[in-house]
């Protein structure tokens, strides 16, 4: 037993270490190990059906099947041509690249948000977005308590409390 556990402790520790994302230097976000770019950071699914994987290849089971194109995700990690991503709802799993795109959305997670006509709590009321409401996140200060967000009727500002996809202090750019 001791020699398998040997064998199979660097082999867990080498498939870990490429699959995490690489600590880069200094504070703030990771470079993935694949593309370089930030890890963790916001994308979106591409169409109406994407299988999230117990790991990172089609040899692995499907756990879950999101069906709604744009929802946010967050991409946790990355190995070759697979991203491990968070969905808003606490779900994870492994998505081929394919599957996703940069484009930035957001998920609704309160009750009944806001949306205004400008940023500002006492800004008019465009329209209420029930909770799980998606759309596009267009832009976000990074010093701003509010975004401009666009869904398939409305354009204008949603507080950043009321929703899911983008950190805390991010500018998001169109």
């Amino acid at each position: 037993m001791p020699r398998l556990r040997l064998i199979a402790i660097p082999l867990l520790a080498l498939w870990l270490a490429a699959a995490a994302p690489d600590p880069g230097n200094g504070p703030g976000p990771a470079l993935g190990s694949v593309t370089k770019l930030p890890v963790p950071r916001f994308v979106s699914l591409r169409s109406d059906e994407v299988n999230f994987r117990a790991g990172p290849g089609f040899q692995y089971p499907v756990n879950w099947i999101y069906q709604r194109e744009g929802l946010p995700v967050e991409i946790i990690g990355e190995f070759d041509v697979w991203r491990q991503v968070l969905a808003p709802d606490g779900g994870t799993g492994w998505v081929h690249e394919a599957t996703i795109r940069a484009l930035r959305g957001f998920y609704v997670t309160v009750e009944k948000a806001a949306l205004r006509s400008a940023p500002g709590p006492g800004a008019p009321i465009v329209a209420y977005l029930q909770e799980g409401v998606t759309g596009r996140l267009l832009r976000c200060p990074a010093d701003g308590d509010y975004c401009k967000v666009s869904t398939k009727y409305e354009t204008g500002y949603l507080a950043r409390s009321d929703f899911w996809g983008t950190f805390p202090g991010e500018a998001v750019k169109p």
